[in-house]
């Protein structure tokens, strides 16, 4: 993929997303070069919801992460809708999930689903339907703790267990029928973009029986169980509405060079022998329309190199139509902490896009990954925006240094300000610094190639305050240096005094919403992030 390309896409990505016509926006995300998803796990409440048995706080909830994804240039999110054999969503065949209520069975008193879907689509986020295959529970194994309508418990011989949990037997025809005919009831039922399944087949390194090797004849039946399913499931959303996507995000390493010549050179687990997925027949035989490996390790890491991976699997891809997004770990420090770096690796192959894991390390801002993510996809969209601007005129112009006080929130603060038209101008980054940690913070970014200055709201301000000095009488000139706030251009005023380019605070504010006031007794100016823009 070329970078050029990538920019482009995601410029008119960042732009679509501002617009309030979700056919539009959506049609960006599908076919954007830069798809930007998350994952949001529910098994647990790992992600979602943090509370039960609250249809206006559940739904708070949702709506309030979806905005700040969104902030971030998330434009897709992967939920976790079947987590344990059950159901965020009207079924005849999975009970309702016990994480919303619980209590397994329980109806919630309403479909959680159809309002996410609504809710992510209004937004012109994509919504990817994330559903376990074969998890029954994560432990226990005790049929009567399951709802009487749990198919489990209807129907015992198709369980296995292992470890202390239990999980549909991946071997049972019933059970490949059973798992076509879950997702063909979402699909048939629901708005979703796509289907989703995650990197759990067989429990992970299920024992084969005495004498059975991992390439064995019972080995091999099991990948040719699970392939089965898989193909069933996609023929099964094609033949309902082939708009649906099926994505499978498998684990990183298929296999290794040293087990398979055509293995990447890498010496970790092997989702191939551990979990019995064959992700490389998946592809090849386009059961999937996009496949997501789960390249959750750092550059450099000698037993699964990031890029060596991001090869392999851009490698693997080509010429199938299969779509290559990756998944990428930002809940591990060290993958959060080189986010950035590894997007930019991603540039040099035939990746189309990311997923998260996961939206609490988002919500975090885990070793600043957030912040990292925000500005590699904002600040490379300033060049697709249509907004109308008004030209530049170069003028000349005197700056006197304001004699007024300043306070930010009440606090009294030393700027350099200066008055020119009897307007003041304030340097942005005395702004961002003053007002970082309130609700109405926000970063900078320069981009040199466009020349422009990115505001990126809800971030905390990455740089550092301005060394202090004393404002004195001086020369200003236009300045002709873009500005985008969340990816649109703005057209406002600025000037350049002394090397800066400066302002007009109400300008700033009026983009930013934040509270401006004058006093003219104590001749003072007061920024206030607690007020709206008036």
């Amino acid at each position: 993929m070329k970078k050029l390309l990538k920019k482009m896409g995601a410029a008119i990505l960042s732009a679509s997303l501002l617009l309030n016509s979700t056919n539009i926006v959506t049609a960006y995300a599908a076919n954007s070069k830069d798809f930007c998803g998350v994952w949001i796990s529910t098994v647990y409440s790992a992600d979602y919801p943090s509370v039960q048995n609250d249809i206006v706080a559940q739904k708070a909830e949702f709506t309030q992460k979806l905005d700040k994804l969104k902030a971030l240039g998330i434009n897709a999110v992967v939920v976790q809708v079947r987590p344990k054999g059950d159901a965020f969503y009207e079924s005849e065949l999975n009970p309702w999930s016990a994480v919303l209520t619980g209590i397994q069975g329980k109806d919630p008193g309403y479909d959680p689903m159809a309002f996410m879907i609504e809710e992510a689509h209004k937004r012109g986020m994509e919504f990817h339907a994330w559903m376990n295959p074969y998890r029954i529970t994560t432990s226990g194994t005790d049929l009567a703790a399951l709802s009487s309508d749990n198919m489990a418990r209807q129907h015992p011989d198709w369980i296995i267990t292992y470890n202390g949990a239990m999980y549909y037997n991946p071997g049972k025809t019933e059970v490949k029928e059973y798992i076509r005919d879950t997702v063909g009831e979402v699909v048939k039922n629901y708005n979703v973009d796509a289907i989703h399944f995650d990197d759990y087949f067989y429990p992970s390194n299920y024992p084969l029986p005495d004498g059975e090797t991992r390439d064995g004849q019972e080995a091999n039946a099991r990948r040719e169980h699970v392939n089965d399913m898989v193909r069933m499931v996609n023929e099964k959303i094609k033949e309902i509405n082939p708009k649906v996507q099926f994505g499978i995000s498998p684990l990183g390493i298929w296999k290794n060079n040293s087990s398979d010549p055509s293995g990447s050179q890498t010496n970790g687990g092997e989702g191939y022998y551990s979990v019995f997925g064959d992700a490389k027949t998946w592809v090849q035989k386009g059961w999937v329309d996009y496949i997501t490996p789960q390249l959750y390790w750092e550059t450099g890491y000698s037993y699964a190199d990031y890029e060596t991976l991001v090869k392999w699997w851009s490698n693997l891809v080509k010429g199938t139509g299969v779509t290559l997004y990756i998944g990428q770990g930002i809940y591990k420090d060290v993958v959060a902490k080189e986010i950035a770096h590894q997007l930019k690796i991603n540039e040099g192959y035939d990746v189309n896009g990311s997923i998260f894991f996961s939206a609490r390390d988002l919500f975090d801002d885990r070793q600043g990954a957030a912040t990292a993510i925000k500005k590699y996809y904002t600040a490379t969209s300033s060049a697709g925006t249509t907004t109308p601007v008004t030209p530049t005129v170069i003028e000349k112009k005197k700056a006197y240094a304001t004699r007024s006080s300043i306070t930010v929130n009440g606090m009294p603060v030393s700027f350099e300000v200066y008055t020119i038209n009897d307007y003041t101008y304030f340097k942005l980054r005395d702004i961002a610094y003053s007002i970082s940690g309130t609700q109405k913070q926000f970063d900078t970014v320069w981009n040199e190639a466009d020349a422009s200055i990115n505001l990126l709201t809800g971030l905390s301000y990455s740089g550092t305050a301005s060394d202090s000095a004393t404002a004195t009488d001086t020369s200003a000139t236009t300045s002709t240096a873009k500005l985008y706030l969340d990816g649109e251009q703005q057209s406002v005023s600025a000037f350049t005094i002394n090397d800066y380019t400066y302002y007009k605070l109400r300008d700033i504010a009026k983009l930013l919403n934040v509270g401006v006031t004058w006093d003219s007794e104590t001749s003072t100016i007061g920024i206030d992030t607690t007020k709206g823009y008036e």
